[in-house]
């Protein structure tokens, strides 16, 4: 939920925090400092993190209102990484987690604390988003050091050149150990994609690699980058991934789909590849051989 307001002349002089009280009287002031603490105050469109910022009569305040639950925070460190050189490195994303900022929160989310990561060894340039996971989904994020490293992993996206694959937890049991679905996806709604024309073209490879604990586990590999792919092909195929609700999974402690790795060559032929170990939630509801 986003708050907007206009300050008024009685606001003006008024601190940031004091303003915001007064203006938006339903929060307290430890909710607006944790607000602008997380990065969601802006103020003309910009963003704001400074709660003794005075205000302007006509400065027009924006707050994305968080659920407490979310404000966890993230670090990394140089032993958190699953791959590092000088032009890239990795992370294991965790699920419950933004992989950028969104009008509610900076703080907390991947790209900050890549961003911080990168401070801390003495580097100025920005974190870069390349590419994004679901918030529910974990596994391997490639974040690029550089303009020049983002432009590169950029474009070998675009032309299909970074192998990726993914691990899913579904119900049920397929009758094909392997299959393909090329199939197009179309945005339904806000939130919703599906298999509809007009639609952007997608294909995805499935196999079948583990049956046990009342779920089947799926290798999935994406050869196109649409936005759910994998989640719509698999509810498409009649097997929505356990916990994906929104796609008609069962209820589960997490959307069970995970990044396992990422893969691409440089053009100078420099082979990059990161793998990340599945968390603890997604261990325990996969088959017992799955991880042996």
């Amino acid at each position: 939920m986003i708050l907007t307001a206009r300050v008024a002349a009685e606001q003006a002089g008024m601190r940031l925090d004091d303003g915001a009280k007064a203006i938006f009287p339903q929060l307290s002031k430890g909710e607006i400092r944790r607000v602008i603490d997380w990065g969601g105050c802006n103020i003309n469109q910009s963003l704001v993190r400074v709660a003794s910022r005075a205000l302007k009569e006509g400065d027009e305040i924006a707050l994305g209102i968080m659920e407490p639950e979310r404000c966890i925070e993230l670090v990394y460190a140089k032993g958190d990484l699953l791959y590092e050189d000088r032009d890239f490195l990795a992370v294991l994303k965790a699920s419950g987690f933004n992989s950028q900022r969104t009008p509610y929160q900076l703080k907390g989310t991947v790209e900050y604390a890549v961003d911080c990561y990168l401070r801390s060894i003495g580097l100025t340039e920005p974190a870069r988003v390349v590419h994004r996971l679901d918030r529910g989904t974990s596994g391997v994020m490639f974040w690029p050091k550089h303009k020049k490293a983002a432009t590169l992993i950029s474009n070998l996206l675009k032309e299909g050149k970074v192998s990726k694959t993914y691990w899913a937890l579904i119900s049920g049991s397929p009758d094909q150990e392997q299959w393909e679905v090329d199939a197009p996806i179309a945005k339904l709604s806000k939130f919703r994609y599906g298999v509809a024309l007009p639609g952007r073209s997608a294909r995805t490879l499935f196999r079948v690699f583990g049956e046990g604990n009342g779920v089947t586990a799926i290798e999935a590999r994406p050869l196109t980058g649409r936005t759910h792919q994998i989640r719509v092909h698999l509810t498409h195929s009649g097997f929505p991934i356990v916990g994906d609700e929104p796609y008609g999974g069962v209820p589960a402690a997490r959307m069970m789909l995970h990044c396992r790795s990422m893969s691409f060559t440089t053009p100078n032929g420099k082979f990059i590849e990161a793998v990340a170990p599945p968390d603890p939630s997604f261990a325990a509801a996969a088959p017992a051989d799955l991880l042996q």
